[in-house]
């Protein structure tokens, strides 16, 4: 049982990323239309901003931090406004190759400054004790250090990380501040009138160009909190990093319903759990297919993702 919790724990962890991701997907895809491709990379960039900020020994991580969702803040707002926005009324099929040609260009600029070797990364939490640690037949101790524990001699039946702990709860105030933010700013109602109907929120004097922008600016953010809580969970940083995960979120945004803040919460956090346990009790090396099928069979019974909602176009 306690096994199982911690493959739930681990899940919910990953899942947690995976949302942050995702949250940037649908942002994107719900406000400006596009399917912005290069999000993954964005994530490599973020992670490569946070390694050589703290690599140097002045740099705290809480500024570390702020470093790397500066640099993929400015990074997503440029890419919009050069490789995006000129190809707004162009055919999807060219946003598209534009997306793969932008993610492709990252990975290579990432390749010559950084190489292909892996670089270690240093977590958010080193040295922190666990959140919970939990013995046979003793209640849950939460924070305490292993060495000040009266039952330092025992074996732990179950650890929770305060890596697992930091990205369960950051994914979580993000979710409600960024739900918060669109239903009750004006930036927000912005957001949501550009969603609608980008030419009528234009002609009621809505800056449509200024809003798609912030909402580049929102997504690239996230996607610099979820590389340093990824890459303190998995510390191995490469040019790649974010390929993978880039895609498993977009998943994750489309199985929750694409364009639904909290339907790309629940689609990560589900996406994560089925990754761990069907890597727990199944197989490891057929997990991405397992995840690709469940996608299937939710798009088959429900086409528009769990929270998703159908748009009746006008003929």
């Amino acid at each position: 049982m306690l096994s199982f919790i911690s493959y739930l724990t681990s899940g919910l962890s990953l899942g947690s990323i995976y949302a942050l991701i995702a949250l940037g997907y649908t942002m994107v895809y719900g406000i400006a239309k596009m399917l912005n491709f290069a999000h993954g990379d964005i994530i490599m960039v973020g992670g490569y901003a946070a390694f050589i900020a703290m690599s140097t020994s002045w740099c705290p991580v809480w500024l570390a931090l702020i470093i790397s969702v500066t640099v993929c803040t400015v990074l997503g707002v440029v890419i919009e406004k050069v490789a995006y926005r000129p190809l707004r009324s162009a055919p999807p099929l060219a946003v598209l190759i534009t997306a793969i040609g932008v993610s492709y260009l990252l990975q290579n600029i990432a390749l010559l400054t950084q190489t292909a070797t892996p670089k270690t990364f240093k977590s958010v939490a080193a040295g922190a004790p666990p959140f919970m640690i939990v013995y046979e037949g003793e209640p849950p101790l939460f924070f305490t250090r292993l060495s000040d524990s009266p039952y330092k001699n025992l074996t732990p039946a179950l650890t929770v990380s305060m890596e697992t702990f930091l990205s369960i709860t950051v994914s979580i105030v993000i979710m409600v501040g960024l739900t918060l933010f669109i239903n009750k700013t004006k930036a927000g109602k912005a957001m949501l009138a550009c969603a609608e109907d980008r030419g009528a929120a234009q002609l009621m004097g809505i800056n449509v160009n200024g809003t798609i922008s912030l909402t580049f600016a929102i997504g690239s953010a996230l996607a610099a909190v979820a590389a340093v809580l990824m890459c303190s969970a998995y510390p191995q940083l490469t040019p790649y990093t974010g390929s993978m995960p880039g895609i498993r979120a977009f998943v994750a945004a489309v199985f929750g319903g694409i364009g639904s803040i909290p339907g790309a919460m629940i689609g990560g956090i589900l996406l994560g759990i089925i990754e761990l346990l069907s890597k727990a009790y199944i197989s490891s090396q057929i997990s991405d297919a397992i995840l690709f099928l469940v996608l299937i069979v939710v798009l088959i019974i429900r086409p528009t993702g769990i929270m998703g909602k159908k748009i009746n176009e006008k003929v």
